[in-house]
């Protein structure tokens, strides 16, 4: 579409829009800054929550025991820690950042309680797996905590940071992060309040981009960020109101399939989808080239990426010539089902995927579902193959968590059910070791032995994008994608 068009058909949507009716909300409440999201979270709880948008929002209430520094590695955050073995770690929690919303200090009972709750089989928390090696938690005292572990573990502070959460008297969940829930609303209307100067944040779910841009446009949202076509950040760029943000990103999406199925379970048919697919196609036509090709969760500038690998090259020919061993034909086709959500630049990429798979013989059934049915089925293992993309990762136990045999859900994100002993065998050796050379080694190994088994296809690390009216300002946008840049926005004197 044209930029002529583009505006033409904008407005056309934009008079076809009814006029909003303004709630009778506070003047602190009006002044609100209103950042629209193109997925509501499915849970503000850190013990349970695991989705994109989830997590960004969580990262502003909770704050864990351990941050992560530029080099993706675990410092210090509510607390220090001391190894006094491969199998006990000792964690200090010190005196900044300790403050829960109703005033009250953070003890170290409430970090064991949280903890406690993670690793019950009866709360099916989806982060449990990754920390079922704690065989048992001890208070000292009002400061301190001993964790002792089954296994050694020497990444193991790396998996403390998660967003401490703990029950108000009414039950209600409260952290130590420099926000707080400022009224409870339905997860698609969420209120926090910045804690420094009472600055109200309200996120709206507007699914559909094109209603997200028209509400930017008309002064209903004041800024939102990524899920958006080209065209529209191209017609955003040329706006004289708009201000725009764009930087390489860390947000790994990836081709999943169920392992357990007849179909997506034969590896010779995943490394045909690998090579019929098209990513620098898709990366210069869709995303406008604000994207790269990824060969792994990690990208590669952490410590322990895969340095100047870009994944599985395009080789159509190849895609049919696996297809061919496998018994299909141009008279014998095979057909697979591609879940994805309703989102439209998801569905679009779906669109384009099954249009180069059917050029080498396979036939995609898309099936679109909002988030929450779509994301209910993949942790099932409800599908054959779907798309999805993880964000803010930071540390290689995530391979633990994602591939590891004994991570399979509800412990894990092993929704693929990838069984390798081979795999296995790597993640255990590379946590339990101690030497850093050593260490990233096994991660490496273990990085190319998935490029090779395709439990996942790597597909590309999108960039950031973030638009915001002209008054706005301060707003930081994050590698990650995290909304971390809310902590310095203001409004612009006028």
């Amino acid at each position: 579409m044209t930029g002529k068009g583009l505006r033409g058909w904008l407005l056309v949507c934009c008079l076809a829009l009814s006029a909003c009716e303004r709630p009778d909300l506070s003047e602190a409440e009006q002044q609100a800054i209103r950042f629209a999201v193109a997925s509501a979270p499915l849970s503000l709880d850190p013990r349970l929550a695991t989705d994109a948008t989830a997590e960004r929002i969580n990262q502003l209430l909770y704050r864990g025991l351990v941050t992560f520094d530029a080099a993706a590695r675990p410092v210090p955050d509510l607390a220090s820690w001391q190894a006094l073995s491969a199998r006990h770690y000792r964690f200090l929690l010190g005196d900044d950042g300790r403050q829960l919303g109703d005033g009250s200090r953070l003890l170290a009972a409430q970090v064991k309680a949280f903890y406690d709750f993670v690793l019950a089989p009866d709360k099916a928390s989806p982060h449990r797996g990754n920390l079922a090696h704690i065989r048992r938690i001890v208070v000292l005292d009002d400061d301190r905590l001993d964790f002792f572990l089954s296994r050694d573990d020497v990444l193991f502070p790396s998996r403390l940071a998660l967003g401490i959460a703990v029950p108000d008297q009414h039950g209600r969940l409260q952290g130590s992060g420099d926000f707080i829930r400022y009224r409870d609303k339905a997860l698609h209307d969420i209120w926090l309040r910045r804690l420094r100067d009472g600055q109200l944040f309200r996120f709206l779910h507007v699914a559909d981009p094109t209603v997200r841009v028209l509400k930017l446009l008309r002064g209903e949202v004041d800024m939102l960020q990524n899920d958006l076509p080209p065209e529209m950040i191209h017609y955003l760029e040329a706006q004289p109101g708009i201000r725009m943000q764009t930087r390489p990103g860390s947000s790994f999406t990836y081709l999943g399939f169920n392992l357990e199925d007849a179909l997506t379970g034969q590896h010779k048919l995943r490394q045909a989808i690998a090579m019929a697919i098209d990513r620098r196609a898709i990366i210069q036509h869709l995303f406008a080239g604000r994207a790269r090709a990824a060969a792994s969760v990690l990208p590669p500038e952490h410590w322990a990426g895969i340095k100047g690998e870009e994944g599985i090259a395009y080789a159509p020919h190849k895609a049919r010539q696996l297809l061919a061993e496998l018994g299909y034909s141009a008279g014998r086709r095979l057909t697979i089902s591609y879940k994805t959500s309703t989102d439209p630049v998801r569905l679009r990429i779906a669109t384009v995927i099954r249009q180069q798979l059917a050029e080498v013989g396979i036939d995609v059934e898309i099936k679109s579902y909002d988030w929450g049915t779509f994301f209910a089925d993949i942790k099932a293992g409800n599908f054959q193959m779907y798309s999805l993309s993880w964000v803010g990762v930071r540390s290689p136990d995530i391979f633990q968590y994602l591939f590891h045999s004994q991570s399979q859900p509800p412990v894990g994100a092993n929704r693929g059910r990838y069984r390798s002993a081979h795999a296995d065998a790597l993640i255990d050796s590379a946590l339990a070791e101690a030497d850093e050379a050593l260490m990233l080694d096994g991660w490496q190994r273990l990085q190319a032995q998935l490029l090779a088994d395709l439990p996942y296809v790597p597909l590309w690390y999108e960039h950031q994008v973030f638009a915001t009216t002209r008054g706005l300002d301060g707003y930081h946008l994050q590698a990650d994608g995290s909304y971390v840049g809310l902590g310095t926005v203001e409004h612009t004197p006028p």
